[in-house]
């Protein structure tokens, strides 16, 4: 599988954000996007989950986005501060996500709870969880359907040493079965690690592409 951005923009009360960005990505592969704070790291996550429109073209494997799809079909995405509803368990909220698709069952959520390092049976809400707890069923809220796509914006966020392992982990098994991964990272050297490519942006362009560790261009 593929994700292909030829000549990507997008404007934003007339001012530039991506700017003519064309870009391969292929599964099987973890794609580090690079930059400082608005440099359009996340408008570029927003455009392959199909949050947001652009000119330019957007293909995921042969389907087009905003034309032969308005989204991709097998995605899983966490951008900015997870949102759940505040009087569910984990759980509960991650139960109420897969009802939509029904992909998975209640094993499946349990164990991708555990793999976060959440305690499944938890009868405490979402409410009532630190940052880091709410990070964590994010993540799993991103990864529990094993998606052919995996967006992660800032994932090691508000995590300690051992929520960062644990991350570094399951992003590697779900490299491993095939998915193309992208994450933005603060943390270079954690980015640096866990990225087959890391991708430079700088003020909505593409600055540089490298494949250092062994990647794909």
């Amino acid at each position: 599988m593929y994700i292909e951005l030829k000549n990507v923009t997008k404007k934003i009360r007339g001012v530039t954000v991506l700017d003519n960005v064309s870009l391969r990505m292929e599964s099987g592969n973890i794609y580090g996007f690079k930059g400082k704070n608005g440099s359009g790291k996340t408008m570029l996550m927003r455009a392959v989950a199909g949050l947001i429109r652009v000119d330019g073209i957007v293909d995921i494997n042969g389907k087009i986005m905003g034309k032969d799809m308005m989204f991709p079909d097998s995605i899983g995405i966490l951008i900015e501060n997870p949102a759940f509803i505040n009087n569910y368990t984990g759980f509960e909220n991650l139960k109420t996500l897969a009802s939509i698709r029904e992909r998975i069952d209640d094993e499946r959520i349990r164990e991708t709870l555990s793999e976060v390092g959440l305690e499944p049976y938890d009868k405490r809400t979402f409410r009532k969880y630190s940052l880091g707890m709410k990070q964590r069923l994010g993540i799993a809220a991103a990864i529990m359907e094993n998606p052919d796509i995996i967006i992660l914006d800032e994932p090691i966020n508000a995590l300690d040493d051992s929520g960062t392992e644990q991350v570094s982990k399951l992003l590697m098994k779900h490299k491993e079965r095939g998915a193309l991964i992208i994450i933005a990272c603060h943390d270079a050297e954690e980015l640096d690690y866990l990225s087959d490519d890391i991708i430079e942006i700088a003020e909505g362009r593409i600055k540089n592409n490298k494949a250092d560790k062994g990647g794909t261009n």
